[in-house]
């Protein structure tokens, strides 16, 4: 049965439609996460907003499960499923600039690199996250936390309007103007109300920034931490920054006899004056000696790319993360601990400033429901061999339970892993209640499921 009306999406779509079975079926299920094995009926490589109707339409009228990829990022691998369809956005990755006004237009599918190398041959940018292959449209519905957040807000907060595929099948625009509700919701709410296939940002001049990593050793980690902790407080908002434990990659800024080693790291992003960067950096220097570092005026897209390396599509994702009001010394003690006995290069730990322009937002202004909090934390577990799973995922959680303690109730749902679920209440925080009526209105049968998901 299914055989036939796969067949007759195909004839509904202009993008292409992959089944079980057929040439390209094992690419086409594959997402970033390689933990992730999952066999869907069907991915549908949309092509347009058209497209995503009818696969919504499909999903919907044969009762299969609905899952929605964009950058594929998902750690708990939301963008495919066991047996249902996929609507794969990544053929929609299109970004139209109007410098006159500053604003951006992203499609569904586009990656931050995508919306980067648009936006800067104009000199502006947004808030986006720090891997460049990051989709736009997992990261802003969730939040949106990166390099400029301090100085321009949230990437949701950028956002100007969307258009949505909602449950039912129709095209809709959200906005201020039109359906505030679900453009409320949209601003946090995750991929619970609909396939939004079209963003549009504000965007503000940024061009050339002065930043990049700089590496400290273990014994100057408390200090370091300390310092970030009581710096990042009334820093001026063009700074952003955030501290980290990092395996030293053998990177030719590094000195070779110290590739593999331990080290605590920090890595800034002034975008203001680039002339002012060496000046604002001086304080991480004052701090503690600099080992190795990487820093001075780039363009702002490869400080957002500068990463992507270190994480390959196919490694295995297990992620813990907790929001943080404030930062205590036993919180920075139980970092301490756990922090320095990072497993592999590619695992980290990063404690993300979230204040500045994203506290000047209220808590009910956008779904985004953790206004109070000044940091978000991430224990990102990722690795390259499966038979280090287990071994890697206790590390994850005998870091997150230690942290956990000294943090607030809920965490950035980008950064939550699928045995998170029960945390969904006070991972949208105060927000939930209003969050849940309006899923109730827009998707009542709760189409779209794999997600973070809130219950109409």
């Amino acid at each position: 049965m299914i055989t036939l009306t796969v067949e007759k999406l195909r004839e509904q779509v202009r993008g292409q439609v992959t089944a079980a079975g057929d040439d390209g079926y094992e690419v086409a299920r594959k997402v970033y996460n390689g933990m992730i094995d999952r066999r869907p009926a069907a991915v549908l490589r949309a092509a347009n907003a058209g497209d995503v109707m009818a696969g919504v339409n499909f999903a919907r009228e044969n009762q299969l499960d609905l899952a929605i990829r964009g950058g594929g990022h998902s750690v708990p691998g939301f963008g495919t499923c066991d047996g249902g369809l996929v609507i794969d956005l990544s053929a929609m990755r299109g970004v139209r600039v109007d410098p006159k006004n500053r604003r951006a237009r992203a499609e569904g599918g586009a990656t931050w690199g995508d919306f980067n190398a648009a936006t800067h041959a104009f000199g502006l940018a947004t808030t986006g996250g720090i891997i460049s292959t990051t989709g736009v449209g997992g990261l802003t519905l969730g939040g949106g936390i990166g390099y400029l957040a301090r100085g321009f807000g949230l990437s949701l907060d950028n956002l100007v309007s969307a258009d949505v595929v909602t449950a039912d099948g129709r095209l809709l625009i959200a906005s201020e103007q039109e359906n505030d509700d679900l453009f409320w919701a949209l601003r946090g709410g995750g991929g619970n109300f609909g396939v939004v296939t079209s963003f549009e940002f504000k965007v503000h001049p940024v061009k050339d920034i002065y930043g990049g990593p700089m590496f400290y050793e273990l014994k100057d980690a408390a200090d370091v931490l300390r310092f970030y902790r009581d710096y990042i407080t009334d820093a001026p908002e063009q700074m952003g920054l955030f501290p980290a434990f990092q395996i030293a990659p053998p990177l030719p800024f590094i000195p070779e006899n110290r590739h593999g080693d331990t080290f605590a790291l920090m890595v800034g992003c002034w975008a203001g004056p680039v002339e002012e960067g060496e000046r604002a950096f001086k304080p991480f220097h004052d701090v503690a000696p600099v080992v190795a570092e990487m820093v001075g005026p780039m363009p702002y897209p490869a400080l957002n790319s500068a990463f992507d390396g270190l994480y390959p599509a196919g490694l295995q994702h297990y992620w813990k993360a907790n929001f943080v009001s404030k930062l205590t010394d036993d919180a920075i003690d139980a970092h301490l601990k756990h922090g320095p006995t990072v497993p592999v290069v590619s695992s980290t730990m990063h404690i993300y400033s979230i204040n500045g322009a994203c506290h000047r937002v209220a808590s009910d202004a956008t779904a985004f429901g953790h206004r109070d909090a000044t940091f978000a934390t991430v224990i990102a577990g990722m690795w390259p061999d499966p038979a280090q799973n287990q071994a890697n995922t206790q590390w994850v959680k005998d870091y997150y339970k230690a942290t956990a303690l000294h943090s607030d109730e809920g965490g950035y749902i980008n950064f939550a892993s699928a045995d998170d679920q029960d945390r969904a209440p006070a991972n949208f925080g105060v927000n939930y209640g209003r969050l849940a009526s309006v899923k109730k209105k827009y998707d009542p049968d709760n189409l779209f499921h794999l997600n973070q998901n809130i219950k109409p």
